[in-house]
């Protein structure tokens, strides 16, 4: 019986999240407009001051607290290939807005699909079709000229939502061949708490709790392969969240 409170408790607080982040959106969506009109990279940068406020709201109405550690790590280092860890669909909407810096993320194609969500969230981002070598070819390219332009890449190394016991899913390589081949540092970004608070299973079940952001210390790729950096980022990221995961 109390395992069942807990599952309807927890999704009538995930209808009530998804109640705030879409009526939220519609408040919002005017001030997106301008993202039409300006040019890069200051269109990225308008974009995640109206995403940090929009989320800043959803979280305090959805009963998330949101604390970030590590931000000294972005100073004095150019544009950096920021990869984070993928436990819960609430990721990606906290990680671009509250890092440092105005950064890109890599979507996958069906997200544009999305209604009024799939525009905003293009603006922000390196749109690929996964399945198109094409689109995999076209897409590295513009995230070197994110790069070039100054601001941040943000990468999902797993590619999908760890939906295992393990700490990470294996590292697929996109993140780690971009650093090497543009010389960039890798930031590694832990973020905690997040599979509890909105699980893969069960569906649709809400926990409000506490989120943590930890930037960990820029990795050089000088003198790594791409192999040899991804396997130093896993292990360091990995150990981290063995530490300090409280799920």
């Amino acid at each position: 019986m109390t395992d069942n409170i807990k599952l309807y408790t927890g999704r009538l607080l995930a209808f009530w999240a998804l109640l705030v982040f879409a009526s939220s959106m519609f408040l919002f969506i005017w001030f997106y407009l301008a993202c039409f009109f300006l040019q890069e990279p200051n269109k990225t940068r308008w974009h995640r001051t109206i995403s940090r406020i929009w989320m800043g709201l959803f979280l305090t109405l959805s009963g998330l607290r949101f604390s970030v550690t590590g931000k000294h790590h972005f100073k004095d280092i150019g544009p950096a290939i920021v990869i984070c860890n993928h436990n819960s669909l609430i990721d990606v909407p906290v990680s671009t807005p509250f890092l440092p810096r105005a950064n890109k993320t890599i979507a996958k194609k069906s997200f544009v699909y999305v209604p009024i969500f799939g525009w905003i969230y293009q603006f922000g981002s390196v749109i690929v079709d996964r399945k198109n070598d094409q689109s995999r070819k076209t897409s590295f390219e513009d995230m070197k000229r994110v790069l070039d332009s100054g601001l941040d890449m943000l990468i999902y190394p797993e590619g999908t939502r760890n939906k295992t016991s393990e700490p990470l899913k294996s590292f697929y390589d996109g993140a780690f061949k971009l650093a090497v081949d543009t010389q960039k540092p890798i930031i590694p970004v832990v973020l905690l708490n997040t599979k509890k608070i909105l699980p893969a299973y069960p569906i649709m079940c809400f926990k409000p709790g506490k989120i943590q952001m930890d930037i960990l210390a820029p990795i050089s790729c000088e003198g790594h392969t791409v192999q040899s950096l991804k396997q130093l980022a896993f292990d360091t990221m990995s150990a981290h969240y063995k530490t300090h995961n409280t799920a």
